[in-house]
């Protein structure tokens, strides 16, 4: 081991306390003649830095300190420009520096398995080679200057409802080939310092103490050797922790683990009010386990080392710098300028009827919709940026804005306002909000936004998803945009107004007016700069280049898994298996709006003489408009009549390049270890079928351009599936697998790959009504023994339905983030109260209300008040003793 001298003079009380943070950020730091140990700072930030400047919290709930605010993960994506993304982490690295933030709590890289998942704006894509390879670049620039990157969330951790106790239940090979492989990419490709496991079970063991996916995966396949941590509050056995090799448990909890440190490398003894006996840090549990033999001390040994690693390598890049020195604080405008960099890159043209794009210039323009005024800028929860700016749309185009009726976000109080020059040579008529930004219907508004756009030669509307219906901790009831602004859409359509729809969301959605208006152009969650990136697309000042890194179907009941999302009470099943996103839909021939991959330009191109080897494929790009442009080149590889069943196409690598007008571009995209390759449940490892396979060089998954047949040699004749009734995963009919077959395909393989389907329902002992325990939510205590529970859940889910009803739909929503789907635990956890008031709320819950009512108002069982007295007794004795000694000495 690399510290093992360091580690050798630490007691084992010490030990034990630095595998749980200092506070809510910061790890503990020792400082002492002969042990000096540093305290770390890690920080919310996949696409800015969220260093709060008051009170602590996952949410984003509280300010933080102003940072550049980034386009989010499924922007970028969309820019398919991972030489961007890794320029985007350099400037992230920097701020991160300039705030002495040691790590930095991104990229998140989670399949977007159904696009209701409120979390998918933080993810990169449905496909896990384009989600692998954006995240790896993140990791190298931000890690270019001397911080940590941590890839979150490992792993299936793929929707937000019940997210800290749901069990995800899946195949080995989907989970490898979907669901690790980004993971895997972003791992041995970006070298993170640092991982994050998620909250979430899969196949019934919870994701930190997952030894399969932790051990032999991470540790062993991909050969990491640094640092693990837990999301905050997401540690539900510490001991099985450290044993699957989860090296830091954050946060630390309700007391102040560096009194606890304070106390011990001091060499005192520890005041029982000081014990750590919540399960945040879990110190007792931990200590008994090693004093028991039930977990070694070379465990504990092994964690240390790497946490220490990480300590020490990122803390050198702030040795001699002062406290207050700042960097990137001075370069705000050049930060900013690269927001806009990325934004330009990342927006989509979805539709551009008769080439009503861009403007020309004196064209007469209505500006209508409420994202004009405040934009859409960035999701809810832990990743809210504070921005060090804010362009509005409105702004840009001359605005002056008075006041804001209603602030999405605290953060942008202040960011937005002063009017800006118009440089887009637009004659603006006018601005209406046409809708209300939270989905009240408010037809007058329609009429007046109609009223103003009759007076314009075109309509510009800006429209999209608000920042309650895409937020952490919570999933979206359907993927609509509000008919609120479909009606209004639908109103200027049928005027006859030339309409042209910005839209501003971080995932997929319907989109019923798609073939009424001239043209869309699709913003995603594209960071402070925003609004400028769009209007100068929208003149022409920059040719679109962005491509949709998800599929846009025709409606929800389209996808896969659509049937089992987000599961039943206990589980989630994923029963469409491999066949997710756009390896659904062009397997089995379904139709949508907008396949994976797509995006228009302003000019043309062509692909022409493609030539294919075992090293890669080559062939020429040629611009043939009048503009420059830039082109993402996909390549696709496909194996038909194959005994192994797989998608018709998988994305296996891109390419993004500049092509001027007129000229011709060579482009090459290599093969590698992972181009043929699946996992095969029977060998126990990844295999290549033989056979003839296509490969094929498209636009968008569904426009092939150019495709060539290439002979691969196998590796394995063993077919795993031999036998097994899986008519649809042979077909790729995956939307509505019945129970049996799923159960089918579970069982096939090697022994240790059979995953039982276990029950997805609560375990009741009567009609609704179950045992309460630790991992019991706030919702589930509807199902309690006695009314104490049912009525605290009640009044939870009460106070949210009534917030949401008087219109404070922020609120409403953090409390259903924060508390209905929260395990006890994980309250107990966020400082909420220690273990012994957590088994008082329990015996409340389970029939014993007075005796856990004692329990939860002494903080501490009877036992334990007794023995303190008792301690307390001995130590006044003590006292009087010592000072008998004293007099009899004067």
């Amino acid at each position: 081991m690399k510290y093992q001298d360091l580690i050798s003079k630490l007691t084992l009380e010490e030990k034990v306390a630095l595998t749980s943070g200092k506070d809510f950020w910061q790890t503990v730091g020792i400082d002492r003649d002969d042990v000096k140990i540093p305290s770390a700072f890690l920080s919310d930030g996949p696409h800015g830095i969220r260093k709060q400047a008051a009170a602590a919290d996952h949410l984003g709930l509280n300010a933080s300190i102003p940072a550049t605010c980034f386009p989010t993960a499924a922007t970028m994506a969309n820019s398919w420009n991972d030489e961007l993304g890794e320029e985007m982490g350099k400037m992230l690295g920097e701020e991160a520096v300039d705030e002495r933030v040691n790590v930095l709590l991104g990229p998140g890289i989670n399949i977007k398995r159904n696009p209701r998942c409120g979390r998918n704006f933080e993810y990169f894509s449905e496909d896990p080679l384009l989600a692998g390879k954006m995240a790896a670049a993140y990791i190298r620039g931000i890690q270019s200057n001397g911080v940590s990157a941590c890839v979150k969330h490992f792993a299936l951790n793929n929707q937000e409802e019940r997210r800290m106790v749901v069990d995800t239940i899946t195949d080995e090979r989907t989970m490898r080939e979907i669901y690790l492989t980004g993971f895997e990419i972003a791992v041995k490709e970006g070298k993170p310092l640092s991982v994050m496991s998620s909250y979430n079970m899969v196949n019934g063991t919870h994701t930190n103490e997952n030894m399969h996916l932790m051990r032999d995966i991470l540790r062993g396949e991909w050969g990491y050797d640094k640092l693990v941590v837990t999301d905050w509050a997401g540690c539900n056995d510490r001991v099985q922790g450290l044993i699957a090799g989860n090296e830091l448990e954050m946060p630390s909890c309700l007391y102040s683990n560096d009194d606890l440190y304070k106390a011990l490398t001091k060499g005192y003894e520890v005041p029982p009010e000081l014990t750590p006996d919540r399960p945040g840090a879990q110190y007792e549990r931990v200590t008994a386990a090693l004093k028991d033999g039930k977990l070694d001390e070379s465990y504990l040994d092994e964690c240390l080392d790497r946490l220490f690693d990480l300590i020490f390598t990122t803390d050198k890049v702030f040795e001699g710098r002062p406290a207050d020195e700042k960097l990137a604080v001075r370069n705000v405008d050049a930060h900013h300028e690269m927001a806009k960099k990325c934004a330009e890159e990342c927006i989509v043209l979805l539709r551009n009827e008769n080439n009503i794009l861009p403007l020309a210039g004196g064209t007469k323009v209505a500006v209508i919709g409420d994202f004009a005024k405040v934009p859409r800028y960035q999701g809810a929860g832990s990743s809210v940026v504070n921005p060090t700016k804010l362009d509005s749309p409105l702004a840009c185009l001359g605005f002056k804005i008075d006041k804001f009726e209603k602030n999405p976000l605290p953060c942008a109080k202040d960011k937005v306002g002063e009017p800006g020059e118009n440089v887009y040579n637009l004659d603006v008529v006018g601005y209406e909000p046409g809708f209300d930004r939270y989905g009240k219907k408010k037809p007058a508004l329609i009429k007046k936004a109609v009223d103003l756009a009759k007076k314009a030669d075109v309509a510009l509307v800006y429209a999209g998803l608000d920042e309650v219906t895409e937020a952490e901790g919570l999933d979206r009831k359907d993927i609509n945009i509000p008919q609120p602004q479909i009606d209004l859409i639908d109103a200027l359509c049928a005027a006859g107004i030339k309409t042209v729809v910005v839209l501003s969301c971080g995932s997929s959605v319907e989109l019923p007016f798609a073939d009424k208006v001239d043209a869309i152009v699709h913003a995603y969650l594209g960071g402070q700069a925003i609004a400028n990136a769009v209007l100068d697309v929208i003149v022409g000042n920059v040719n679109p280049s962005g491509k949709l890194a998800e599929s846009y179907p025709y409606a929800y009941g389209d996808c896969s898994s659509a049937s089992h999302f987000p599961g039943k009470q206990l589980s989630v099943e994923y029963r469409e298996g491999l066949y997710v996103g756009y390896r659904y839909y062009d397997t089995a021939n379904v139709a949508v709006r907008y396949p994976f991959g797509y995006g228009m330009s302003y000019t043309t191109f062509e692909y022409s003489g493609l030539t294919v080897d075992d090293k890669g494929a080559t062939f020429t790009i040629t611009n043939t408009g009048s503009r420059d442009g830039k082109e993402v080149a996909q390549l696709y590889v496909g194996l038909k009549g194959g005994k192994i069943f797989r998608p018709a196409k998988e994305l296996k690598g891109f390419k993004k390049v500049l092509v001027k007008a007129g000229e011709s571009v060579k482009v090459t995209i290599p093969f590698d270890e992972r181009t043929f390759r699946y996992f095969n449940v029977a060998t126990d490892k990844w295999e290549t079928e033989g056979g003839e396979y296509d490969i094929m060089i498209g636009a968008n998954v569904e426009d092939i351009r150019l495709s060539a047949k290439l002979k691969v040699a196998g590796t394995t004749e063993v077919d795993p599936y031999a036998g097994a009734a899986l008519d649809s995963y042979r077909s790729g009919n995956a939307a509505n697998v019945e129970l049996e077959e799923f159960k089918a395909l579970l069982s096939c393989g090697a022994d240790k790959y059979k995953y039982p389907v276990p029950d997805p329902g609560y375990k009741f002992y009567k009609k609704n009504r179950m045992v309460i325990h630790y991992n019991c939510t706030v919702a589930d205590l509807r199902y309690s023994k006695r009314w104490f529970g049912r009525l605290f859940s009640g009044a939870i889910r009460f106070a949210r339905a009534l917030l949401w009803k008087m219109g404070n739909r922020t609120l409403s929503n953090t409390l259903e983030m924060g508390v209905v789907h929260q395990p006890i635990r994980g309250m107990a956890k966020f400082g909420g109260m220690n273990r012994a008031r957590m088994d008082g709320l329990i015996m409340m819950c389970n029939g014993h209300f007075f005796k856990g009512l004692g329990q939860l108002r002494r903080g501490k069982t009877k036992e334990e008040a007794r023995e303190e007295k008792l301690m307390r007794k001995g130590r006044k004795e003590d006292l009087k003793a010592q000072d008998k000694i004293n007099k009899d000495a004067e």
